[in-house]
């Protein structure tokens, strides 16, 4: 994971009508927190920051440099949304270092093709894992070539980036291959049409 650098300023101004005059400034009001660190607030550039976070989501290390000579190697770990604009109203930012193992989530990439007619069902999207800080992948693959209908891949069948340890259940189901819905709603179709009522099978004793 590549890393971005952002300048930040101090945010003195606290409570509901300074976050609004922040967001008001095009800016993202932000709380820097981490290893015994005091918390620290700060605004960010709006659309700077939400560049970064479509680049690497929620594993983007940022190098934040705030006008007042401070800096911190970061990564975010709380984004609140405006749920009907989308736009970051307030982000919690974690302080990492350089060689640490931290524990995060990282998104699932399926790959391959299943059973010519199979429905890939996607059981988990992401992955929890211990990495290096500043070696966080993107993205773990997950290869499904070849699975057959009725199949599935689970995560102890994964092969992990080097230098990553996933946390999950090896048991656990990670997708599945399964019959088209169509298919399996005719075949239950003519298996309800097959089978004979207790009156038919009465009928038919008689």
């Amino acid at each position: 994971m590549s890393e971005v650098r952002i300048s930040a300023e101090p945010r003195t101004d606290f409570g509901k009508g300074g976050a609004r005059r922040t967001r008001r400034a095009g800016k993202v009001p932000a709380v820097v927190y981490g290893h015994g660190e005091k918390p620290r607030h700060i605004s960010l550039p709006g659309l700077e920051f939400a560049a970064a976070l479509r680049k690497g989501g929620l594993n983007q290390l940022i190098q934040v440099e705030v006008t007042d000579g401070t800096r911190e190697l970061v990564i975010p770990k709380d984004i609140q949304r405006d749920p009907l604009r989308d736009e970051i109203v307030h982000a919690d930012l974690l302080i990492v270092r350089r060689g640490e193992t931290i524990t995060t989530d990282v998104p699932i990439s399926f790959s391959g093709e299943v059973e010519k007619g199979g429905l890939v069902v996607h059981e988990l999207t992401s992955l929890s894992v211990e990495a290096e800080a500043t070696h966080i992948p993107e993205s773990i693959e997950v290869d499904l070539e070849g699975l057959t209908i009725g199949s599935q891949r689970t995560v102890a069948e994964i092969t992990a980036p080097k230098g990553i340890v996933i946390l999950n259940d090896p048991e656990q189901t990670v997708a599945t291959v399964s019959e088209p819905r169509a298919e399996a709603a005719a075949d239950d179709t003519e298996a309800e049409a097959e089978a004979e009522t207790p009156a038919e099978a009465a009928a038919d004793a008689e």
